[in-house]
């Protein structure tokens, strides 16, 4: 293990942090409020150990996939832990466990929240809390890398590691070029629905926030009253933006970018993105079908349908109802595509539609062997062969997320004497980045009342459904902390 490197790059990632958190302490300064002063602190602090930890001598080695998904695993728990920092400082969550908490579903894009009274909090609070969404989306690397890219090799270690879904490519030959173009697609995005929330008659700073929230399928609301302030045109451009957001952002990239005709094409083409949307249909039509008697008409009932949907498949976890009070079919298939999560290389989080699709392939081909054992044939996606290598990857993803799920249900079941659908949920919730459950962290309740011990499991799962598992994973391996003898 290089632990210099490592070092020097946990470092940079804190004087970065710093940086984030004088944007809260600016808010604070607008709406004139004491709490900024924290976040001033906690920046001078943040900036303080990344400096010491950037100065610090130690010999330069090389940079493997190992110190690449160790890194990226301990920068997410070393910018929750001082990210927390502020919320108890300034009083506005008292207790550093539930501070923790809240900063992991921000940076995870969760929504997971322990708050009674959002409405309470600091704007500077409230805005920090969204913001966390917004970075965490993307990915806190993939801005770094976007912004100052790392020499000797670091860049596609860690942009591999913090990536979301089965593999990472780069788009153009560059890793800094690929990040750039990535956040700018993400950017661009953010802003065209920020300015059209406004136009629509929503408060600058709601909409600020919660466009955070939408382009990093996150969920955190800043109203205690949560959605239902908002006018349905508003609802709906959330809705259509974060469905967008759950979208493969390389099919914006060919489509955007792409030089002739066939690449431009080709971002209707890719089989994971036809599958994304076609998942969402039948979910919106059967689910309107299944509410049509309480809402008052079809249309009301198709919009309610609409937004659960597309929150809970791209895993942001903003609710415009209690959906916990809807038919039983309607809860089991919101359950469902808790799992099933959005596209890879996208925001969202979940299991991913191409390793869903990749799943279902690999089943196809082991049925057809089994009719005829002497053929011969490859797993395809998007006309071209998949790889067996990456084919294993998917195999064992899905079964370390299997171990990791059960888990973490019996640990919870242990300690928490909560009810199984409410500890069954909230692990699904938190590992696919969603947020709500059912029942005891329904989307009118939330995770305040549950024991320490399960928060903690609660926390892990989100990082660890946020990095793809294995980079979490890897901090419990013992030989991967071994210094390598000269």
């Amino acid at each position: 293990m290089n632990y210099g490197s490592i070092r020097r790059f946990l470092g940079m990632v804190l004087r970065f942090e710093a940086a984030f958190l004088l944007l809260p302490s600016i808010v604070a300064l607008i709406y004139m409020e004491k709490a900024g002063l924290y976040y001033l602190l906690t920046a001078v602090l943040c900036f303080g150990v990344g400096t010491l930890l950037q100065l610090v001598r130690s010999d330069k080695g090389a940079f493997y996939t190992k110190e690449g998904f160790v890194g990226v695993a301990l920068s997410w728990i070393v910018l929750s832990a001082f990210g927390a920092l502020p919320f108890v400082l300034c009083g506005d969550i008292p207790s550093y466990t539930d501070a923790l908490f809240e900063t992991i579903s921000g940076f995870t894009t969760t929504g997971a929240s322990i708050l009674n009274d959002v409405g309470a909090l600091n704007h500077c609070s409230l805005f920090w809390r969204s913001f966390t969404h917004w970075v965490g989306g993307m990915g806190v690397i993939v801005f770094i890398l976007a912004v100052m890219p790392l020499t000797g090799g670091y860049n596609m270690h860690l942009m591999r590691a913090e990536s979301p879904g089965p593999s990472v490519g780069k788009l153009v030959p560059r890793v800094r070029d690929t990040a750039l173009i990535l956040y700018s697609i993400y950017f661009g995005m953010t802003v065209i629905q920020c300015i059209l929330l406004m136009i629509c008659g929503m408060p600058v700073f709601d909409a600020l926030c919660i466009t955070f929230g939408t382009a990093g399928t996150g969920g955190f609301a800043v109203r205690s009253s949560g959605f239902a302030d908002y006018t349905v045109l508003q609802q709906a451009i959330i809705t259509v933006f974060m469905i967008l957001f759950g979208v493969n952002f390389n099919a914006y990239y060919f489509l955007l970018l792409g030089k002739t005709w066939k690449e431009k094409k080709s971002a209707f083409q890719m089989s994971e993105v036809k599958a994304y949307f076609g998942i969402i249909a039948f979910c919106i039509v059967t689910i309107t079908w299944s509410i049509r008697g309480f809402y008052g008409s079809i249309l009301m009932s198709f919009h309610q349908a609409a937004f659960q949907v597309g929150s809970i498949i791209t895993t942001t976890g903003y609710s415009t109802v209690d959906f916990d009070q809807w038919p039983q079919y309607s809860r089991s298939l919101l359950v469902l595509i808790m799992f099933c999560g959005a596209c890879a290389g996208s925001t969202g989080g979940g299991i991913k539609v191409s390793r869903i699709l990749l799943m279902l392939k690999t089943v196809k081909q082991e049925v057809l062997h089994f009719i005829h054992p002497r053929s011969v044939s490859t797993v395809k996606l998007d006309g071209k062969a998949v790889d067996k290598e990456t084919v294993r990857g998917v195999n064992v993803y899905l079964a370390a997320y299997c171990m990791i799920f059960v888990m973490s249900l019996l640990i919870i079941t242990m300690f928490d004497n909560q009810d199984l659908v409410t500890v069954f949920t909230s692990v699904a919730a938190t590992f696919n980045n969603i947020g709500p459950g059912l029942n005891a962290v329904g989307p009118m309740a939330n995770y305040g009342h549950l024991l320490p011990v399960t928060k903690y499991v609660l926390m892990f799962d989100m990082l660890a459904g946020r990095l793809e598992l294995f980079p979490m994973l890897l901090l419990f391996v013992p030989s991967v902390w071994k210094v390598k003898r000269r």
